[in-house]
């Protein structure tokens, strides 16, 4: 926001310069005294379905161009991730998060799979959170074919909400500190805002208000709505982000009798949005920013404006991938004290006073920086890097994984015999830790790029780790008598990594 000063006397002009020139002089003594600017930041969110290539790959790409976005979450990427960056020309990208950026990204202390920092200058960060929630049964259809508002709020209470509760909880530290957090998505849920009495009618599914559980909950915990909080009427501006008219495909998916709604969004705390537009097919009044046919996806994209002031970055340690082959180097990232630090390396949960297996110093009297390790020789297993100070206590750690080269993808059920209604525990190692790996239930051997899936649940951007697939998992609950596979799948896809057998009995 731009200033006019009106001169009054040059006494006050004079008193402005001192002040002016004693706060250089304090910030250039302590640059702690100086302030963190205001800057400008844009986000965006796109589903670009199926890893964005059963229409045009160019043209997604063409479409988070010119959407101008700084930093896009990404959905269904289906391991693109990587060839997105490189087609975008931009640096930084997570494949854990499913995440491309102009900016650096860094993981944060901890290993905690539901955020990821964004370095929007040095030593300045926000944090970013992006999810895709379950997509059935959909709320909208429900309601469309009859549902009762009593017996959509049971399925998004039981199925969505707590789908993102871990999410929230992960921001609650953050919004609190102060720190701008972004949560962007497919919520494959509507809004309250865009379901209220003034809107029934409006379109054919909203034929009663629906207060839509998730984004009470989002907001709840201190988010805001950027789209909705710049065009506050969802009749002059419905915004509205599935279904697009992208060449039909998969048998004419999706039908034009779907309800259209606005599921793709952007909310921000501790950030003031000040615009916010949709990226979408030519010729289709939904979309701001139209994109010469074909449009690539069953989505539109977002993207919204933000002030925002950066929080400063904490002191941290972070690692590229968490899953490395035994012989790979292992760059540490740090952002330290400059006091003197050095990088442990212990057993997964180690002590460092007693399990150290490996150390380097930090450069002497820097901030930040990165070491290499090499591990050539090291056993495969589960480590942490961990950052000490010059006294041996502990600043921040995080995890990585190293396997033998040739190891792949490992799953496997507690027993190979469960009873009808007996929940199916699965364990996996040496997945490759993105967010939405996911295990699948299938009948036997089925193919899961043609058959539909019984039982899921994501394994969380987890290097290994457990699951149990009962009640509370998505599908069909309980699995009848019967011959099953569990497949560990990837990325939102169903390209499957690993799989092993089990058997349910009566």
């Amino acid at each position: 926001m731009t200033k006019t000063i009106v001169r009054r006397s040059a006494v006050s002009w004079l008193a402005v310069l001192l002040l002016a020139a004693l706060a250089s002089v304090l910030a250039q003594a302590d640059p702690a005294v100086a302030a963190t600017e205001p800057s400008r930041l844009k986000v965006g969110v796109f589903n670009i379905e199926y890893g964005g290539t059963h229409v045009s790959f160019d043209k997604v790409v063409q479409a988070i161009r010119r959407g101008g976005a700084d930093v896009v979450g990404i959905e269904e990427a289906q391991t693109h991730i990587p060839r997105l960056a490189r087609a975008l020309g931009w640096p930084y990208f997570s494949e854990r998060l499913q995440v491309v950026s102009k900016l650096p990204l860094i993981d944060p202390p901890g290993g905690d799979g539901h955020y990821l920092y964004v370095e929007v200058a040095p030593g300045e960060i926000v944090a970013l959170q992006n999810v895709h929630l379950p997509s059935n049964p959909y709320g909208p259809f429900r309601i469309k074919m009859g549902a009762t508002r009593v017996d959509v709020l049971e399925i998004e209470n039981r199925l969505r909400v707590p789908a993102i509760q871990a999410t929230l909880d992960a921001s609650t530290a953050l919004v609190a500190d102060g720190v701008p957090v972004f949560l962007v998505g497919d919520f494959n849920t509507p809004t309250w805002e865009d379901w209220t009495k003034r809107m029934v009618g409006v379109r054919p599914q909203i034929r009663y208000a629906v207060r839509w559980p998730v984004s009470l909950a989002v907001e709840a915990a201190g988010f805001v709505d950027s789209y909705r909080a710049i065009y506050p009427n969802p009749r002059a501006h419905p915004g509205l982000t599935w279904w697009a008219d992208r060449p039909k495909l998969f048998g004419g998916y999706p039908p034009n009798s779907a309800p259209q709604d606005r599921i793709d969004l952007i909310y921000a705390a501790n950030a003031t949005p000040t615009a916010s537009v949709v990226v979408g097919e030519w010729n289709n009044v939904n979309a701001d920013i139209a994109i010469p046919p074909p449009w690539p996806s069953d989505h539109r994209s977002v993207v919204s404006t933000f002030t925002v002031t950066p929080a400063p970055m904490p002191t941290l340690v972070a690692v590229q991938k968490a899953l490395r082959d035994v012989g790979q180097d292992v760059d540490v990232r740090y952002h330290s004290p400059g006091g003197g630090e050095r990088i442990a390396i212990v057993p997964g949960g180690g002590d460092p006073a007693t399990e150290t297996q490996h150390t380097q110093a930090t450069t002497p009297g820097t901030t930040d920086g990165t070491v290499t390790f090499s591990t050539t020789g090291w056993p495969a297993g589960a480590y942490d890097a961990v950052l000490l100070n010059g006294a041996g206590n502990e600043l921040s750690r995080i995890p990585f994984w190293l396997k033998p080269p040739d190891a792949g993808v490992r799953i496997s059920t507690g027993k190979h015999t469960y009873a009808v209604g007996e929940p199916i525990d699965v364990a996996w190692t040496y997945a490759p830790a993105r967010r939405w790996d996911w295990i699948g239930i299938y009948k036997r051997g089925r193919d899961p790029h043609v058959a539909y899936y019984l039982l899921w649940t994501y394994t969380g951007a987890t290097v290994e780790g457990t699951a149990s697939l009962g009640e509370d998992a998505h599908g069909a609950w309980p699995l009848p008598a019967g011959k099953y596979t569990a497949y560990l799948l990837t990325d939102d896809g169903y390209k499957a990594l690993a799989r092993t057998d089990f058997v349910v009995k009566g």
